[in-house]
């Protein structure tokens, strides 16, 4: 029969593409599962009472043509103004080797955290050169791998300071009035929640306040370079903590903090390659000393050895995580910027010392240019001293902000009679002369070559006393790579020993590690998108603020609440954003004694880690025998909280992978003693277009876009994690000091720096929406749970299932319980995570929930074929376990124990293993035809925690 037009004009052809099996492999898989059709396994899986049938209401799927086309419109009504607003955040060139061959490159932003070292030295590489860029530039000991901005870097300064400081008795935490206003935002927030006083002032009065640490801004937001080593000394006089925000273009010029005594050093590496992508994502800088390694927050690379004995990096200190630690852990991060500080390291990389002084001298005469222009004319500079920045004293504002708009440019607006301007690696000659029109009018007379001679002969503009005078990044990593054909070949050579989602499927469970469609990546780049302030003004960015209308608008629709706050740039951010939200709601029922939060043992980690930066009490709620909330233990524990209960946190389906059946009984207990359901959102994966957090009873849930919404996970981050809320709690959620919106949370603190979190990456989940629509996001969700029942259906034959829901059906992951062959064999599921990359796969997440368990998360992006390549070396490996069962192999001899076998494995002139060499590299024919090589043996964590070194190594020591 002939097609119409308009069938041929219907083209949802993404959601095939988006999803891995075929129409047959869905056919052929239900088989196997037990289900008629994809409607009746969600059926047999999701419990009657949750399921609801009514569309989302977003609408047909787009074509990848449509989508992009639709938001360049969106894109277009953005105005891209020069950015002279500073504060934090300025333009840079971002090299196109770094552009190309890692933003915008699948082996780098699909990579996941590297929690199996042996497949992820390249990333861990970069890592490690981010660290010592940062301890080189700071003047300390130790640098962690990169936290989520400068501001939330800024309050986690604080809670170090409160752990390790020896003045017990002091409460304060003094912030200097000269620090950039969106951090002194972000610290009050979590001050006011951790029960501390905060006291900004001006620097000096730091002496008439007992404290136990405080924050100094260098340069100040306003631009002046003072001698803050007697403010240091004073509050360490204090036994306090002195903690330090700088600029880090800056500090290539400028004597180092460590070295003025500062204990804490942190800030933003955003101007080191990154674009300001209207607030995020970029990497903040942290570093400080080695005294403080067990209290520092985030992750920490660092140096061990293989079973060879060669240099081999990881992850070091991992039981100060959250997940280990939970509410005791020294922070509740789980998300870093890995993607933005590798980016940010290449930069270093790339340019060397020489090319970043350059850069820098370059920003600071022009500078010098600038103000001595502008003084010889009379005008007012606030302060003597700068490296890029001025405040500009003026009783003419409006009148030279109208010309600075007139002509495209944005100053800073927000200072008492003053105007901020500040310059960077991207301003002019021609910039400083259009600046002297803005600021001077029409015929000045200036001219930049003749001042650039006076300039030239010196200024007096960064102190003697405070110019650095020691040399800088001596590593010889940033002394090698400056022509682009070395650097292309080092971030290839970096790229290849890193196993990422463009080689094979991970399988993790809890992260969802799905396609991040080239589609959806590509808006990232777009200058639009890419170079706006985050404090641009507002009728600036009306293309970014449809675009995040109309994401908050879906995900209302997708999480049946009734607002969405986009701030939280991660999902630890989110948890913490939803949790301040039901405080403060029930403040203002005047139930501010309202402080208990119940959460089931099956939590994440994350979640008792933020319920305590919220400063509420954790009561653990336990689970029964298949992984379910125990009932009588919960009503059990929320009557005795009674008036006292605040909220629980419960993720659904389950961490175990289960739907549940009575959750709409655990909201309704809550909701009985006056107490919120904060519902998890890591598993919204498993909900989208059959079910809601709002349907089911919640009243919060933050939405981890890196994982249900296809934002990539960069090898470690970025994150985002807004929340959804029900009406009554929507205006108690995250405001911003700088950038007032019209929402009724505007008067609310912050919880990131940004006031739209990480914008620039928001396209991504726009993209996904629109490209899926309605149709496309139940098929996700139906096919991540038929995937799920399909591989568990097929390991079950030789692995026990730890839990299974109604129906023997597990949600879109499941738990592979190694346990009992642990018992029988000795071997752990170490052994199984490590021989898994021999077949060329990422190890399922380890431990988690449960210890001695593998948790499989295949997601709906994956086909049939890699599903079954997956089993297909997951029934290998269980056979080499039987063969350590029945003696052929001895526990200390086999190809698990071993695993993961290198090439020095193979080229060892002695072979004396029970095995083959060719069993151990190529365990099956698939892995002969295409094989991915892990670059070091297993790694000695022992040796690396009990030896922790954190710098760069020479090149020597990796073998090259």
């Amino acid at each position: 029969m002939t097609q119409s037009l308009f069938e041929l004009e219907q083209n949802n052809a993404f959601i095939g593409r988006h999803i891995g099996p075929t129409e047959q492999d869905v056919a052929d898989m239900l088989a196997v599962v037990g289900a008629e059709s994809l409607d009746d396994l969600i059926r047999q899986t999701v419990p009657a009472n949750i399921l609801n049938d009514q569309p989302l209401g977003i609408g047909a799927s787009r074509t990848e043509v449509e989508a992009l086309s639709y938001l360049k419109s969106l894109a277009r009504q953005n105005k891209v103004n020069k950015s002279y607003i500073g504060m934090g955040y300025h333009d840079t060139h971002v090299p196109l080797v770094i552009q190309r061959n890692v933003l915008e490159n699948p082996g780098w932003y699909t990579a996941y955290t590297p929690y199996q070292p042996e497949i992820a030295q390249g990333r861990l590489e970069a890592l490690l050169n981010f660290q010592q860029l940062t301890q080189d530039l700071t003047g300390l000991d130790l640098a962690s791998a990169s936290l989520l901005d400068e501001a939330t870097a800024a309050a986690e300064a604080m809670a170090l300071a409160k752990r390790v400081s020896k003045n017990k008795k002091a409460n304060i935490f003094f912030i200097a009035d000269d620090v950039h206003p969106q951090t002194i935002d972000v610290v009050r927030e979590r001050a006011e929640h951790y029960g501390f006083e905060i006291v900004v002032a001006p620097a000096d009065a730091v002496v008439e306040h007992e404290v136990f640490g405080a924050l100094f801004q260098y340069p100040s937001t306003t631009g002046q370079i003072r001698d803050i080593k007697g403010l240091i000394e004073k509050v360490q006089s204090q036994k306090g903590i002195a903690c330090v925000a700088a600029d880090i273009l800056s500090l290539v010029l400028l004597k180092a903090p460590g070295e003025l005594g500062a204990d804490v050093v942190l800030g933003n590496a955003q101007r080191f390659g990154v674009p300001m992508g209207y607030g995020g994502p970029h990497a903040a800088f942290f570093a400080t000393r080695d005294a403080h390694k067990r209290s520092l927050p985030g992750r920490i690379i660092g140096v061990s050895k293989d079973t060879r004995g060669k240099p081999a990096l990881r992850m070091a200190m991992q039981t100060r995580e959250q997940h280990i630690r939970r509410e005791k852990a020294n922070s509740n991060i789980c998300t870093a910027q890995v993607l933005l500080a590798n980016m940010s390291s290449f930069f270093a990389v790339y340019h060397g010392p020489e090319g970043l002084k350059r850069i820098a001298n370059r920003v600071h005469r022009l500078t010098d240019i600038l103000a001595l222009g502008l003084q010889s004319k009379g005008v007012a500079l606030k302060h003597d001293t700068w490296f890029d920045t001025l405040t500009v004293v003026t009783a003419d504002k409006d009148a030279i902000v109208a010309r600075a708009l007139a002509k495209g440019a944005n100053l800073r607006t927000d200072l008492d009679g003053a105007l901020g301007v500040s310059l960077s690696e991207t301003t002019s000659r021609a910039d400083v002369a259009e600046l002297f029109d803005i600021f001077l009018g029409e015929g000045h007379g200036l001219d930049v070559e003749t001042l650039d001679t006076r300039a030239a002969a010196g200024t007096d503009s960064i102190p003697v006393e405070l110019q650095r005078d020691n040399a800088i990044l001596t590593h010889e990593v940033f002394n090698k790579y400056h022509s682009e054909t070395e650097m292309l070949r080092y971030i290839h050579k970096l790229e290849m020993k890193d196993l990422a989602l463009n080689y094979g499927m991970i399988s993790l469970g809890s992260c969802t590690m799905k396609l991040n469609a080239t589609a959806e990546m590509v808006p990232v780049s777009w200058p639009e998108l890419a170079q706006i302030h985050p404090f641009a003004p507002l009728d600036q960015t009306q293309g970014y603020q449809q675009m995040i209308a109309e994401l908050e608008d879906w995900l209302v629709k997708v999480t049946g609440y009734d607002a969405i706050c986009i701030q939280p740039n991660s999902g630890a951010q989110g948890e913490y954003a939803g949790l301040l939200a039901i405080k403060k709601y029930h403040e203002s029922r005047n139930e501010g004694h309202r402080d208990i939060c119940l959460i089931p043992s099956s939590a994440h980690g994350t979640n008792p880690a933020s319920a305590q930066m919220a400063n509420m009490k954790v009561i653990v709620v336990a689970c029964d025998k298949q992984g379910n909330i125990d009932m009588a233990d919960l009503k059990s524990k929320a009557a005795e909280a009674g008036e006292n209960l605040s909220c629980i946190m419960a993720t659904y389906p389950s961490t175990h992978g289960v739907y549940e059946e009575n959750i709409r009984e655990v909201c309704e207990v809550i909701h009985s003693y006056g107490g919120q359901v904060y519902m998890d959102g890591a598993n919204m994966n498993a909900q989208v277009g059959i079910t809601s957090p709002g349907f089911i009873g919640g009243d919060v849930s933050h939405l981890n876009l890196h994982k249900t919404f296809a934002i990539p996970h960069g090898g470690g981050g970025p994150g985002m994690g807004p929340i959804g809320v029900k009406a009554h709690l929507a205006p108690f959620v995250a405001g911003h000091a700088v950038v007032k919106t019209d929402k009724e949370s505007r008067d609310n603190g912050a919880v990131s720096a940004a006031p739209f979190g990480s914008a620039s990456i928001l396209p991504i989940s726009w993209m996904y929406t629109a490209l899926l629509g309605d149709e496309g996001l139940k098929r996700s969700t139906q096919l991540a749970i038929l995937n799920a029942n399909y591989l568990m259906k097929n390991l079950a034959e030789d692995y026990p299932i730890l839990y299974t829901g109604r129906n023997d059906r597990v949600a879109h992951e499941c738990i592979v319980d190694l346990r009992p062959l642990k018992e029988a064999s000795g071997i752990s599921e170490m052994d199984v995570a490590k021989r898994l990359n021999d077949f060329g796969f990422h190890a399922p997440t380890m431990s988690f929930p449960v210890a001695g368990t593998l948790m499989i998360e295949p997601t709906e992006s994956e086909s049939k074929a890699e599903i079954d390549r997956f089993i297909f070396a997951m029934k290998q490996i269980r056979e080499e376990i039987r063969q350590v069962e029945n003696g052929t192999w001895t526990l200390e001899d086999n190809p698990l124990v071993n695993a993961p076998h290198t090439q020095d494995d193979v080229m060892d002139n002695e072979w004396n293993r029970a095995y083959s060499r060719e069993l151990a590299v190529f365990p099956s024919a698939d892995v002969r035809r295409s094989k991915f090589w892990p670059t070091v043996n297993r790694i000695d964590d022992v040796f690396g925690d009990r030896n922790l070194f954190c710098s760069c190594l020479p090149t020597e020591a990796y073998g090259e």
